[in-house]
Formats: C-alpha cells, structure tokens, sequence
C-alpha cells in the first residue's frame, strides 16, 4: 500500500487533517519560520527551485518570495487534497512565479536538469521513500552543480552520500545542504 492509498483511508484522513493543523499551527510559525530554515538552503533570487511535498504551503509563500518574480517554484504534493489547499494560497497571495502540481517524487516527470535548487522540508524521513530512487530523481532534474537542502534529515545524511551522486555542502539553520556531482 503507498502513501496516497494510506492518506485516503478513514484512519489516514483523520492523521493529515490532524498534521496539517499541526503544520499550520501559530506556534509553527512564530517558533520555526519558514524564511529561516529557506535561509539555510541557500534559495536566492531567479532560481528554478522545486519543493518536493509541500504539504501545507508551509515554505511555499516564503519561497516564492524569496526567489522573486524572475524565479520560478514547482511545489509537488502526492496528496490532492495538498496541492488544492496550496493552489488556494497561491492565488490567494497572488503569485505568479508558483506551479503547484501533484505528483511522485521518485517520479517527477519533470524534464531533466531544469532546476538549480531542490528543497525537501519535512518529507524526509518518510519511511515509504527509497532514498536510492529519491536521490536519483533529485539527481536527474538538477542542473549540474544543482543544490539540494534537506530539513530536517541528519539521520539520512550518510545514505544520501552512500548514492555517490551528491557531496555534502556547509549545513546552515539545520538544513543538510548538497551539491549535485
């Protein structure tokens, strides 16, 4: 059974209601901002950036803002439910520089090397996630010299590096930061 199967069962419904108000807590937000934990990725202006399993939006606006009007963000959810309730923020804020699309993270269907930067918040460790095929997809539609974050993930940083096809960067704001080979 895999996630989304999971996510629509009565039992799982109730778990991402719960999560997602957990996510989208007051406390959340006071105590652990998104633009802090972006700020640990490196995200910086006109970047191609994609977030895989935005959730709740939770770094989704934030993102955007950060990389401004010249970037562009891909925000991937497998869940419906997610990618509506982002699309809703997004044309709420009235961003024009986010694609909220749902779909599978190892894999994307994203064209290949198109984007400078992967971030991967809150999704790892997911324990249905290969972390082989995960890595191999974010491999692929990084561009050379690509970087990929990860929060919060210390204990997948040696499995990560065991794939060969990232070294490891400086971590900052507890972000494990890489860089595609």
């Amino acid at each position: 059974m895999n996630s989304e199967t999971i996510a629509n069962t009565r039992l799982g419904k109730i778990f991402v209601g719960i999560m997602a108000r957990v996510m989208e807590s007051r406390f959340r937000y006071r105590f652990f901002g998104p633009r802090r934990i972006l700020e640990g990725a490196g995200i910086g202006r006109d970047q191609q950036v994609l977030e895989i399993g935005c959730g709740t939006g939770f770094f989704t606006l934030a993102a955007a803002e950060m990389i401004g009007d010249q970037g562009l963000l891909v925000s991937m959810d497998m869940l419906q439910p997610s990618v509506d309730a982002v699309s809703e923020k997004v044309r709420k804020a009235g961003l024009q520089n986010v694609r909220v699309i749902k779909g599978d993270a190892l894999d994307t269907r994203l064209e290949g090397g198109s984007f400078d930067q992967v971030i991967i918040f809150g999704v790892i460790p997911a324990p249905m996630l290969p972390m082989d095929r995960l890595m191999a997809e974010m491999h692929r539609v990084l561009k050379p010299e690509g970087k990929m974050a990860v929060w919060p993930a210390s204990w997948v940083h040696q499995s990560i590096l065991d794939t060969g096809l990232f070294q490891s960067s400086p971590r900052r704001n507890g972000v494990m930061n890489y860089v595609r080979k």
